[in-house]
Parts: C-alpha cells; structure tokens; sequence
C-alpha cells in the first residue's frame, strides 16, 4: 500500500465519519472554528454538513483507489447512502435509524 498504511486509512475515515456525523447532529466542528461569522447565516448548517460529506466521499474514494476495505466502519446502510455519493436528505434523516443510536458521536 506504499506510503499510506492501514492504520492511517483507518483513522482518516474514521476521523471523517465522526467530522459527518458531529456535522449532522449539528455539533462542533473545526469548520465552526475556520468560519466562525458564519454561524449566523441560516444555510451554515447544510454547508457544514456538505463538506463534511464530501471529505467522507474523498477519503473512501482514496481507499478504494488505494483498495482498502473502508464499508466495515458503516451499516450496510450507510455504505449504501455513500456508494450513491449524493447527500440526501433521506441520508440526513435516515444515517442513524438502521445504525443504532450507540454509534451517535458523544
């Protein structure tokens, strides 16, 4: 796998899904910190959750390119919602029903 080793793949997608899931529940992230006059502006929120989401979809895509299995960290569900690529709202209100309220970002 070169330079990148499993471990880090691993934490980097990890690292994303918690970016996405702390975005959906609306909660802090370091994107509050870079745009901080933002939090005014009503659509903040579904922009937080957009880059967020297309940081998950960057970094599965360099898994698959690097072909590290990186659908174990999500419900079969969830995979699903990101193979797709599109951020619905039925992957907004849907991402923790089938995953189980213990993988919500404490």
């Amino acid at each position: 796998m070169g330079k990148f080793s499993a471990e880090y793949l691993q934490s980097k997608l990890s690292d994303a899904k918690v970016h996405f899931e702390r975005a959906l529940d609306c909660k802090h992230t370091e994107f509050d910190d870079l745009y901080p006059y933002m939090i005014e502006h009503p659509q903040f929120f579904w922009y937080k959750r957009y880059v967020a989401w297309s940081e998950l979809l960057t970094i599965v895509k360099m898994c698959e390119e690097l072909e590290f299995a990186w659908s174990e960290q999500f419900s079969q569900k969830q995979a699903e919602y990101i193979a797709s690529r599109v951020m619905s709202s039925r992957v907004l209100d849907e991402w923790y029903e089938t995953n189980g309220s213990k993988e919500h970002v404490g």
